[in-house]
């Protein structure tokens, strides 16, 4: 499975690909969309939504995931995530993508244990959790690969019983043919 992760921004906007296959999780790539303060809004926003349907076609995720738009006391700020967050999802959405959005805190908690832990916490961690040998360049890269080991988080169950929820008898019959008894 390859899941993309978004940190959306209008000047700065993060992604990050990870693939897991059979346990272990890879670091596919993570790397920022930039866009210059004095480009108008429109093309900041075509900026992001070329980008980030490039990344789509190249890495081919079969989930999607973003942050939600945090509400600070700025809600001009608030405001222009929120457009950067609808192109994105716009992207993924064209791509047919499922989608799913986590909040900053959810997204920090799943990634360092800590809900209000620094962006330099989660860049370390992204490291530490797919052996890295050096931290993404930028903070927006490593929380968007965050946004992305959230999501996988939350695919997978805490433990193998939990997993009836999602499981079919057919894939228990692949996995456990030993304790099939077939009739004469």
């Amino acid at each position: 499975m390859v899941i993309l992760g978004v940190d959306p921004g209008t000047l700065v906007t993060g992604f990050g690909v990870i693939s897991a296959e059979r346990g272990r999780v890879a670091l596919l790539a993570c790397d920022v969309v930039r866009n210059r303060a004095d480009r108008s809004m429109p093309l900041r926003l075509e900026a992001i939504y070329n980008s980030l349907l490039a990344v789509i076609e190249q890495y081919k995720p079969d989930e999607f995931a973003i942050e939600t738009a945090f509400y600070g006391k700025n809600a001009q700020s608030a405001l222009k995530i929120g457009h950067a967050r609808g192109v994105a999802i716009l992207a993924a959405v064209h791509r047919q993508l499922p989608t799913t959005e986590y909040a900053p805190r959810e997204i920090k908690k799943s990634v360092t244990g800590n809900g209000a832990a620094s962006k330099q916490q989660v860049q370390y961690m992204v490291k530490s959790l797919l052996t890295l040998r050096t931290i993404p360049k930028s903070l927006d890269a490593s929380d968007a690969v965050a946004v992305a080991l959230c999501h996988l988080q939350h695919l997978r169950p805490a433990n193998k019983s939990a997993r009836t929820s999602r499981s079919t008898w057919k894939e228990y019959v692949i996995r456990h043919p030993e304790r099939i008894v077939r009739s004469r």
